[in-house]
């Protein structure tokens, strides 16, 4: 007979004693089971007492969690959260430097877990805290000198403790003084400090600025670019990325006006360079929080342009006009002519208009009106005129080379530059803000300062190239972008070091690359629409989806390595999540780094029987989704985010690392549930398999033509003579 689903199995530890196997009956309050463990060890004041994982995590169990124990789970009896909270509010004001040190060791340690933190901060211990770094520099200055590695874990410990804290969101951001911020920001100032202290101090600036409004204008007048620039010089990776993500956050609150007179002095502090040379061409492999802080200043570095893609030209303006000017002016090298006659006016006029037709405006009478339209708006505008003066000769080449063809075979430069504008602003999605999980940075943009126009200017090369490969005629306009941004998506796939390596990848995708690259994915996805060949897809499909069953759940066995997102990315802690061989239960637990290959069972403390699950949830129907301010509701964050619901009210939150590993995971639930799979990827495995499985089936009838219908059965004959009785 099982054992009633309420009662676990548990040990207890209490220093000192035997460990103690206990049933806790989940029914039973909780301070009545501590109760019971402190009678079984004659503890008096059971009050002062609570339970608290055996693990590294030491969280506490309570009311809300208790739920989580599972069977063969190792507690430990320790001193209640108020209890302890209480002692350490009293041991970090201590005068003994030493007893001092362990207390704030011990809080370090214990303020992850947010049943203590709630209890320290009614204790006002964030308050006493910040004290303590406000006045330690003062304080212990003269002790510095003779015990430098004692106070310089002091203050690692404070800091780390405070960081711990503030990141339950518990108390608000806004409270903090100048003299706290003033205090941090001198920590990051200077030149020699403890890594360790460093690392904290950048994550609370972080914090600050992306939590307060108010708080961000006060870190900007006590941080500037230059006091960062020598941290990224260093070669400690974790304080680069802990830098950067402070540029990117003073970066992404900042006022409109204010973005780009930072950028300017980015620029002028030779940032790109500096992140170039000590960060992307390092000796060393860049971590995943790395790439998406890079991936995060790449995209606030586009999002300047947002505003010229979106200003719409005026005609009037005779500045703008000028720019068209000088365009004419650099491609033609016509020398201005007196304007003194009506008639000379008149051959002027007529003379604007051929060239302007000669440059592929649509408008050839009046060219501003082309650059109405936003998106791409004034940006187009910048970009031609970049690409005229700093690349004239190809410039005047591609003009010259489309006036002297045929109308309808000349490519359009102002149309194709103005297309290609806006086609280049949705592949960089310029104007969207920064994804939460995204990693996916180009080192080819940090190689140049005007690396957009560079990039511009590459791609309206190739769209000339593109267009003469394809002898296209102003009717295949389209055509013709579309098979640049083909181009285009597929060179930045492979992710070039520079925009050289850039270009020599788009030399090799020609269109005549294209096309075969096309006609093989069609041939791989051609679908049969024969009535014979439907009814065979129908024979086979149920073949083909046991198979990505099968695949789907071996995948599941070997399991995956999840992130536990918070508010600060750098504190993400991970988990793992695997099924057993057999396919009936659940493992997971926490691990504190990424690990490489799989993580054996027996390593993954918590279990989830598989007849337990109720369902799975996705989206913004899951738990973790529906809570204030999850992670902003990102949109990216919640196409990946799946639940698994059990029992009467629990559940198993995952954030997929990418969108194959989610739909790996929810077909798998789906399958273990004995429910339809029904991701994209599954629709595309099963299309895949079933075209293969048909084209080898279909081998010995290569050119023979497959009738809708099948023939028909002739009449029985008349008399069966013919038959050859063989015995």
């Amino acid at each position: 007979m099982p054992p009633p689903v309420d009662i676990v199995k548990v040990a207890i530890e209490w220093p000192g004693a035997y460990p103690k196997l206990m049933e806790i009956d989940q029914k039973k309050p909780l301070s009545a089971i501590i109760k019971e463990v402190c009678d079984g060890w004659s503890l008096a004041n059971h009050e002062y007492f609570a339970l608290q994982h055996a693990d590294s995590s030491n969280f506490y169990i309570t009311e809300k969690n208790r739920n989580e124990i599972k069977n063969g789970t190792i507690l430990r009896l320790t001193t209640s959260p108020a209890q302890n909270a209480q002692q350490l509010h009293e041991r970090i004001q201590s005068s003994s430097m030493d007893a001092k040190l362990e207390a704030l060791k011990d809080l370090a340690s214990l303020s992850r877990d947010v049943t203590f933190a709630q209890e320290f901060i009614n204790l006002d211990g964030i308050s006493l805290l910040t004290q303590m770094v406000e006045s330690g520099t003062e304080r212990y200055q003269k002790l510095q000198k003779i015990m430098k590695p004692c106070f310089g874990d002091m203050l690692s410990f404070t800091l780390t403790a405070f960081v711990e804290l503030m990141d339950h969101g518990i108390v608000s951001w806004d409270t903090f003084s100048v003299a706290f911020i003033k205090k941090i920001a001198s920590f990051v100032n200077k030149s020699a400090m403890d890594i360790s202290i460093l690392q904290r101090s950048l994550a609370i600036l972080e914090s600050m600025v992306l939590n307060s409004h108010d708080l961000y204008q006060k870190v900007a007048q006590e941080i500037t670019i230059g006091q960062l620039i020598p941290h990224l010089q260093g070669t400690d990776q974790e304080i680069q990325t802990y830098t950067i993500a402070v540029i990117n956050a003073l970066f992404l609150k900042a006022p409109d006006e204010r973005r780009q007179e930072m950028a300017n002095i980015l620029a002028q502090k030779q940032l790109r360079s500096i992140i170039l040379t000590h960060v992307i061409r390092a000796q060393r492999a860049i971590n995943n929080e790395m790439a998406h802080q890079l991936y995060v200043l790449q995209v606030l570095t586009f999002n300047l342009l947002e505003d010229r893609m979106m200003t719409k030209m005026d005609p009037q303006d005779q500045a703008q006009r000028d720019i068209i000017f000088e365009l004419r002016r650099i491609a033609f090298d016509a020398e201005t002519e007196p304007n003194n006659s009506g008639g000379s006016m008149e051959k002027r006029k007529s003379m604007y208009t051929r060239d302007y037709k000669k440059l592929g405006f649509i408008n050839h009478v009046n060219p501003a009106m082309d650059f109405t339209q936003t998106p791409p708006g004034m940006l187009a505008l910048d970009n031609m005129l970049y690409f005229a003066k700093h690349h004239q000769d190809a410039y005047i080449r591609i003009v010259l080379e489309n006036s002297s063809r045929e109308d309808k075979h000349e490519c359009p430069f102002g149309r194709s530059s103005i297309e290609l504008t806006k086609m280049l602003c949705e592949i960089l999605k310029v104007g969207e803000l920064p994804s939460e999980t995204c990693n996916d940075f180009h080192p080819m943009f940090f190689t140049h300062d005007r690396s957009f126009e560079e990039f511009f200017c590459i791609c309206i090369q190739l769209l000339n190239k593109t267009w003469k490969e394809m002898r296209a005629t102003s009717e295949d306009f389209n055509k013709v972008i579309q098979v640049v941004r083909e181009q285009v998506m597929r060179a930045l796939t492979t992710k070039p070091s520079s925009l050289d390596q850039f270009k020599s990848k788009l030399q090799n995708l020609s269109y005549t690359e294209i096309l075969k690259i096309r006609q093989s994915e069609r041939m791989n996805q051609e679908d049969f629409q024969s009535r014979p060949i439907l009814e065979l897809k129908e024979k086979i499909q149920p073949e083909i989806l046991e198979l990505i069953k099968q695949q789907r759940l071996n995948r599941l066995v070997e399991g995956t390595c999840f992130r536990k997102l918070n508010a600060r990315r750098r504190q993400d802690k991970f988990w793992y999540c695997r099924l057993s061989p057999n396919h009936k239960v659940l493992h997971y637990g926490d691990l504190e780094e990424n690990p490489q290959g799989e993580v054996p069972h027996d390593s993954l403390q918590d279990k989830l029987p598989v007849a337990d699950i109720k369902a799975v949830v996705t989206g913004k129907d899951c738990p973790h989704m529906k809570e204030k301010g999850a992670l902003k509701q990102n949109k990216e964050v919640l196409e990946l985010a799946f639940s698994i619901l059990y029992d009467s009210n629990c559940q198993l939150n995952f954030i997929a690392p990418d969108k194959h590993e989610y739909c790996i995971w929810t077909d798998g639930l789906n399958a273990l549930l004995g429910k339809d799979m029904m991701s994209d990827l599954t629709r595309n495995d099963l299309d895949t398999l079933l075209s293969m499985e048909i084209k080898l089936r279909l081998l010995d009838l290569e050119n023979i033509q497959i009738p809708d219908a099948p023939p028909p059965i002739p009449k029985e004959p008349s008399n069966y003579d013919f038959v050859y009785d063989c015995n």
